[in-house]
């Protein structure tokens, strides 16, 4: 993919998922592989009213190439997930409640959601029997660190889906756009109908 064509991508995808309510307050951050690097939102827009000005163009090592502004810190945490999932063309990292409140209610390093169908939106999962687990990190303002703690995770445990980091929100992955948006838009839901059920166990 060109990178016109990722940036008008990552437009239509911004406005989507600032109609959810996902990306609040300029939050989050969305990045798309190129034929020569990577495109990436500059840091401090509103992710619903993209234009072609507001992301930067990298190569394959994280160097501006082009663009305005400056890129997210989080920029890093992307290029190091694309490096650990070579497959991976397109990371969006969103700030729902959902995920947000989960990942600081779930105490352990993994979020565990089995016995939904929609987990069979996630690619590679077949079932509802099949458990879907995923990472929590703590969040950390040092992203080369946290970085770091992603790839020691993936050494023993390769992640596919996503990550959450705690009280902060998800990077969701995928081959493309359309499969990473999949990815969100499934989560999502697991995410909001574990919340329910946890309310629901507090009431008994």
């Amino acid at each position: 993919m060109n990178s016109d064509a990722a940036k008008s991508a990552l437009i239509d995808a911004g406005k989507w998922i600032s109609n959810k309510g996902w990306v609040p307050a300029t939050g989050g951050n969305f990045s798309i592989k190129t034929d020569d690097g990577f495109v990436v939102t500059a840091s401090g827009h509103d992710k619903g009213c993209l234009t072609h000005q507001h992301f930067l163009e990298l190569s394959e090592n994280g160097e501006i190439r082009s663009g305005d502004g400056k890129p997210s810190a989080e920029t890093a945490l992307h290029l190091k997930l694309y490096q650990l999932v070579p497959n991976t063309g397109c990371v969006l990292h969103t700030h729902s409640v959902a995920a947000t409140v989960l990942s600081r209610f779930e105490t352990n390093n993994i979020l565990q959601i089995n016995g939904y169908e929609m987990q069979k939106s996630l690619s590679g999962i077949a079932s509802h029997h099949t458990p879907v687990d995923i990472a929590i990190f703590d969040n950390d303002q040092d992203i080369e660190r946290l970085a770091a703690k992603v790839a020691e995770y993936h050494q023993q445990h390769p992640i596919s889906h996503a990550v959450l980091i705690r009280g902060h929100g998800l990077y969701a992955l995928g081959k493309d756009v359309s499969e990473t948006r999949r990815h969100i838009e499934g989560l999502e839901f697991l995410f909001a109908c574990e919340l329910e059920r946890i309310k629901l166990e507090s009431m008994k």
